[in-house]
């Protein structure tokens, strides 16, 4: 069964940092795409990040610079680091993992609040 495990959201000032966990089980971790997604309330889910099984980064334009999508293959973890946070940012982050052949799998979602 496959598990995606979201954790580290929370409310936070503009410009702080919050770092968010993806822990993994139920699938071959290497070779899986891992992403972060975001969906803000009345809007489209949308991809923030995400790092191939060989570490190749892509980022949404407005999160370049501020956050690192980073995967520890050994703790079948994903990480998104996220500094500089903004109101914009408030959405609720979902873990992805796809692979080769298709198979896609979300985890439930952790909530990022930025408001002062």
């Amino acid at each position: 069964q496959v598990q995606l495990v979201e954790s580290g959201g929370g409310s936070v000032q503009p410009g702080g940092s919050l770092r968010l966990s993806c822990a993994s089980s139920g699938i071959i971790f290497s070779i899986y795409t891992m992403g972060w997604y975001r969906q803000a309330p009345g809007k489209q889910r949308e991809l923030v990040a995400d790092i191939t099984p060989g570490g190749n980064t892509n980022y949404a334009d407005s999160v370049k610079g501020r956050f690192t999508i980073s995967r520890d293959n050994a703790k079948n973890t994903v990480y998104l680091q996220m500094n500089s946070l903004k109101p914009e940012d408030t959405a609720v982050y979902y873990c992805n993992g796809k692979n080769q052949w298709g198979k896609n799998d979300w985890g439930k979602g952790t909530l990022v609040t930025v408001s002062s």
